[in-house]
């Protein structure tokens, strides 16, 4: 299964140069059953990502542009009267694909914002009274602009909360950025791109996901940190129960992209900063403040 995953990656990392641990921490984010936040400035491969790793695990794509005038029926669906069957028939919006790209999702007003929340949480939208189930897997890929830039809502923390990691790309460095502009356009390669997995093969990673072991000593590192957040001075409010449970799965994911069916402190370490980071508020009014958590004694 590692030799698949470490294809998978390569394969994106062919698309967005110079990038191989954003990748990582975008397929690891997806193995953990999660939704990933990616927050960068406009250009740097944000939404292509997305469609990279779509397409290289076989999965239904749809792009979702967010816009000030988006309403909540443009992402759920809405029931359109049909006078040959005098009766209403839905009409599945673009959330109904395994991978959701929320393009610029903090362009959009609070309400449209919302209408992400059921999805994200339960993997089912409820329009006009009745329930209707997501397919599996369901993957949200969020990119957000900086919220200096003009026309930004922020995300409320309630929606920040339904993401298990936020990442930023950054710019390329020097060989990179030569590479990609001596190149073909990425928007091609990307539509010659072949799957690497299928779904059903992605499906039983996310299941050794969950078998994945973790001691009682990482389990007594993962609540000392908890606890840390939650007593240290640095921060506003400490992390939830919730963000320990994101911590120890998305720690279990990069495990098993290492090669191994158990955890070590080093994973909750690699993926500590991207799952607590938009999760924590310094006391300061900073958001900076995850570092500090390296004053907590791996055991």
């Amino acid at each position: 299964m590692k030799n698949k995953l470490d294809q998978v990656a390569a394969r994106c990392g062919e698309i967005i140069l110079g990038k191989s641990h954003p990748i990582r921490l975008a397929l690891a984010c997806l193995l953990a059953r999660g939704h990933l936040l990616i927050e960068d400035v406009p250009g740097v491969g944000k939404t292509t990502l997305a469609h990279a790793l779509a397409v290289s695990l076989g999965l239904r794509f749809n792009r979702i542009q967010f816009t000030s005038d988006l309403l909540p029926g443009d992402i759920l669906g809405v029931s359109i009267y049909e006078r040959e069957k005098a009766a209403f028939t839905f009409m599945p919006g673009p959330v109904f694909a395994q991978v959701i790209l929320a393009d610029e999702v903090n362009r959009a007003t609070p309400k449209t914002q919302s209408a992400l929340l059921e999805a994200m949480e339960e993997h089912q939208v409820t329009v006009e009274g009745e329930t209707r189930a997501l397919p599996e897997p369901f993957f949200v890929i969020a990119t957000q602009n900086p919220a200096h830039q003009v026309g930004t809502f922020p995300l409320p923390e309630s929606q920040l909360d339904r993401f298990l990691m936020r990442i930023s790309l950054g710019y390329p460095d020097a060989a990179a950025e030569r590479e990609l502009l001596a190149g073909v356009d990425r928007r091609r390669l990307v539509a010659a791109m072949t799957p690497t997995m299928t779904p059903e093969e992605l499906l039983a990673a996310q299941a050794a996901v969950d078998a994945v072991h973790v001691s009682p000593a990482l389990l007594d590192y993962v609540q000392a940190l908890l606890g840390f957040s939650r007593s240290a001075p640095y921060f506003l409010a400490g992390l939830s129960p919730r963000a320990g449970l994101a911590l120890v799965q998305s720690a279990r994911a990069w495990a098993l992209l290492e090669g191994r069916d158990y955890v070590v402190p080093e994973d909750v370490r690699a993926v500590m900063p991207y799952v607590v980071g938009h999760r924590v508020v310094g006391s300061d009014g900073g958001a900076g403040v995850v570092r500090h958590f390296d004053e907590v004694a791996i055991p």
